[in-house]
């Protein structure tokens, strides 16, 4: 890949060059040498498709951190960002509130959500499953650090950029909802947890989780 790139801007800086030095001699080695110096940031910068998808992923984040806020109006606490302890993984969203304590995952798709005749979802070609199941452990680890054993931790998958078939599906227990009807649902769930236990479990997750980065 290198030799390639290096005859690329080889390439470009030295027709940039030929073509201003008809011109002005001096000056042909001054855009040839700028010429060149672009193609190569160009060339270098070019960003991964990883790159991509954490970037798309990271707005979809902070899309989903904005709806979610105005609950705390509500009684709801909502935390953002979390490291697992002992854990690679993260948690986008962790809210605790009257209905419950959910962790929520965003995703910022592209393309179309289906379900096949079996009940699978797929995102394009993709099977969200994996996406589910990620979630679904990251719950699980959440109700393992909370420290109330009676606190079942619910996931939740969040998405923005296409539509949800019905605007709300389960999969595998887990609900997939479109984002913008995320804090309506939320706020429309029976009462489980009154204001001090929602204060005792919001402390606590501040102590034992920690911001992911």
């Amino acid at each position: 890949m290198l030799p390639w790139r290096m005859a690329a801007i080889l390439g470009i800086g030295a027709g940039a060059g030929l073509v201003s030095s008809l011109l002005a001699p001096r000056l042909g080695l001054v855009v040839g040498g700028l010429a060149a110096m672009a193609a190569g940031c160009g060339l270098r910068f070019r960003p991964t498709p990883e790159a991509i998808a954490w970037r798309r992923g990271a707005v979809g984040e902070r899309r989903t951190a904005r709806l979610l806020d105005p609950l705390e109006r509500q009684g709801w606490v909502v935390l953002h960002d979390l490291a697992i302890p002992g854990s690679r993984a993260n948690i986008d969203h962790l809210a605790i509130g009257p209905g419950g304590v959910f962790v929520i995952d965003s995703k910022q798709y592209r393309g179309r959500l289906q379900l096949d005749p079996s009940g699978r979802l797929w995102h394009g070609r993709y099977p969200v499953a994996p996406s589910l199941q990620a979630v679904s452990f990251e719950a699980d680890q959440a109700a393992q650090v909370l420290p109330d054993p009676g606190v079942v931790v619910l996931p939740v998958v969040a998405v923005h950029g296409t539509q949800v078939p019905w605007g709300k599906l389960i999969v595998g227990g887990v609900p997939v909802v479109a984002a913008r009807r995320l804090p309506s649902m939320l706020r429309q769930l029976p009462a489980v947890l009154g204001p001090e236990r929602v204060a005792a479990l919001a402390d606590q997750a501040r102590v034992r989780f920690h911001a992911a980065g």
